[in-house]
């Protein structure tokens, strides 16, 4: 039986960290099988000597969150204690640092994981960057955030996002109304992104001066695409042919995100998606950056991770 005392410099620090009916310091209990204890300025862990000694960089690392103003939740406390036993917690902290623009309901919104923050960090220094993993990692919310901030800045004076209107299983032609209202679900998770960056009076008057533009990938020929920030979305379900014409309409002074996950792709059998072509072909050309998401970098339902584990697991199983 071992035991650590960690000393607190605010008694705030505690009920930040304990949370509401101590939900945050169960958790933790529960994760290392460890008894977390507060004793006015002191914080106690006991039980097994390895247990102890990752309950304790765990309870530390969620301190000096909370020291730089970040709420502790399960996500991060899932996210802190995953890091811990890979030894990795060591940046974690930089997460808590700054922040890339506020939603209209006063919410920072910021990288969560490691993952995510190397993510914007990329497209920050890079024309060109691709980010590549399994839903929830908010490679879309993230790479929309990226462009409110430049759009805001006046770095851009446009704003494009598209997607493919790929069929996943229903017909566009079942669909109501004209061609604008068939393809509008496919956009939805864009419009929602854009709703939360700038509101919906905003968002609105944005798109009649056309300085906002959400439309399907096939808009995108035969364009110049100068002083723009342009997102492609679900770009897994393009083909090489798509997907070559969407690079080459970059312009002068633009930036363009390119966001996938290839084990979602709807494409026909007989077609290769052009994301995985483009990310073989461009690798190795400067300029352009492809980051690639994990699990960990989940930050929806803890589920959400546990269903993407179990899936890559019985893909495993039937490669072997």
């Amino acid at each position: 039986m071992a035991e650590v005392v960690i000393g607190l410099e605010n008694i705030d620090h505690a009920l930040s960290l304990f949370g509401s009916y101590d939900e945050n310091i169960n958790l933790l209990q529960r994760q290392y099988g460890v008894t977390i204890l507060n004793r006015g300025s002191d914080i106690r862990i006991s039980g097994n000597e390895e247990a102890v000694s990752k309950a304790k960089s765990a309870v530390e690392t969620l301190i000096s969150l909370i020291k730089k103003g970040e709420t502790i939740n399960e996500q991060n406390i899932r996210y802190v204690s995953s890091m811990v036993d890979e030894n990795s917690m060591q940046q974690i902290t930089e997460l808590a640092d700054g922040g890339i623009c506020v939603t209209t309901g006063g919410k920072t919104v910021k990288a969560k994981t490691l993952g995510q923050k190397k993510y914007v960090d990329a497209i920050s220094k890079n024309t060109i960057v691709m980010g590549v993993g399994p839903a929830g990692t908010g490679k879309t919310y993230l790479a929309v955030a990226m462009a409110v901030k430049a759009f805001k800045a006046h770095e851009v004076n446009k704003i494009i996002l598209t997607r493919p209107a790929v069929e996943a299983g229903e017909k566009l032609g079942f669909l109501p109304g004209d061609l604008q209202n068939k393809v509008d679900p496919y956009l939805r998770p864009l419009y929602d992104a854009l709703f939360d960056m700038f509101g919906a009076e905003t968002f609105a008057k944005h798109m009649e001066r056309g300085s906002i533009e959400v439309a399907p990938l096939a808009y995108m020929r035969g364009r110049t695409l100068d002083d723009s920030f342009i997102i492609l979305d679900e770009a897994q379900n393009t083909t090489r042919e798509q997907i070559k014409m969407f690079l080459t309409r970059l312009g002068f002074n633009s930036k363009m995100v390119i966001t996938g996950d290839i084990t979602q792709i709807d494409l026909p059998d007989s077609k290769r998606s052009g994301l995985i072509d483009a990310m073989h072909i461009l690798k190795n050309v400067e300029d352009i950056c492809i980051t690639r998401f994990t699990e960990k970098d989940v930050v929806r339902h803890k589920l959400v991770q546990d269903i993407i584990k179990a899936y890559e697991n019985a893909y495993r199983e039937r490669r072997t």
